[in-house]
């Protein structure tokens, strides 16, 4: 018997692990649709952390939603231990895990789930099956990466790497509300700023936002708007005290469910390397994501929108070696960025969209 085979007739409840960030969970939703339509009548199941729980709750391929809570609930090891044997009860045939963790591992062991598969790395001996981890070299894209570990376990995937994330309703009535409170017509074409990032080697010089968006505004008629989270609510407002047009100051305001309903309303997307990115290119709003490390594994190659019109903005700048966050050239890569490339790009996209 095939390996596909062994696991098509063992396999009836299975559990996905993701517990990073809300982009690498939605670059990993075209696992869970491999897996649904391998397994059409399985019991489907992911753990994800609360940051990324929207992304997936509504996505009609799974049955279950666990969360993992490593900061609260479940920070100290008896509370990890209280997750694993919550899991255990769900008596699950097939755990694939995404991302290596040690408490992923552990927590797949201790539910004692019979096939674990994973990478071989942080606590990889307490899983069954190892896959080599090869994600530093940034060959491929993350989709595809996590594509890979399905087909290690012995999964046919089709090959289809579109990320999916469908919208909530209510979600979608609070964007309504948004429009009529903010006086925005359904025809007003909204252009979308994240000014944001999770390290200083993805944040792009606000002045350059600022001045980027506002000769869009002026080239294209586009009302402005600016997202980010709660923990960038001063880097947003360092932004909208730059800006020479009006601007709809959305930081802090909207959960993960509103920011997809609203950005897929826009007409175009404009951010640093960072979650929002992957959530614009899901809901089909054109992207323009700005790049800067060079390191491969953190590359747009792996980590880059992955929509038809996205567009990357990355410049080589002759580093020898990438030092990312550990950058001693003050971020050349990203300085050497300019508005007028974010106009360049614009306009590709907009004459694309438009044809």
């Amino acid at each position: 018997m095939s390996h596909t085979a062994s696991a098509k007739k063992e396999c009836n409840r299975i559990l996905i692990c993701r517990t990073d960030r809300i982009g690498d969970v939605l670059l990993s939703t075209p696992v869970i649709r491999a897996v649904r339509e391998a397994f059409p009548s399985a019991y489907i199941a992911m753990v994800v952390s609360p940051a990324a729980k929207e992304v997936v709750e509504a996505n009609p391929w799974l049955d279950k939603v666990f969360v993992y809570d490593k900061l609260a609930k479940h920070k100290s090891w008896l509370g990890t231990l209280r997750f694993a044997l919550r899991l255990k009860k769900e008596r699950f045939d097939l755990c694939l895990i995404l991302h290596p963790t040690n408490r992923m591992h552990w927590v797949s062991f201790l539910a004692g789930i019979p096939r674990r598969v994973g990478y071989d790395r942080k606590s990889g001996f307490l899983l069954t099956e190892r896959m080599p981890h090869h994600k530093h070299f940034g060959a491929k894209h993350e989709s595809e990466y996590t594509l890979d570990m399905v087909r290690y376990a012995g999964i046919e995937t089709h090959g289809r790497s579109a990320l999916y994330m469908p919208l909530r309703p209510e979600a979608e009535a609070w964007v309504r509300e948004l429009f009529i409170s903010e006086g925005l017509k359904e025809t007003d074409r909204i252009l979308a700023i994240h000014p944001a990032a999770s390290c200083p080697s993805k944040i792009w010089p606000a002045e350059r936002f600022a001045e980027a968006a506002d000769r869009l505004a002026e080239k294209y008629g586009f009302k402005l708007a600016i997202i980010a989270g709660p923990k960038d609510m001063a880097r947003a407002g360092e932004v909208v005290g730059l800006l020479k047009h009006p601007v709809l100051n959305l930081a802090g305001r909207t959960s993960v469910a509103q920011l997809a309903a609203f950005l897929k309303r826009c007409s175009l997307f404009v951010s640093n390397d960072s979650g929002p990115v992957h959530i614009a290119s899901a809901v089909g709003t054109p992207v323009i994501s700005i790049f800067g490390r060079n390191q491969k594994g953190l590359s747009p190659r792996r980590w880059g929108p992955l929509g038809e019109h996205d567009k990357v903005l990355h410049k080589q700048v002759g580093c020898i070696e990438c030092r990312a966050h550990n950058c001693i050239k003050g971020f050349v890569c990203l300085k050497a960025i300019t508005a007028e490339d974010v106009l360049n790009a614009a306009a590709d996209i907009m004459r694309t969209v438009s044809s």
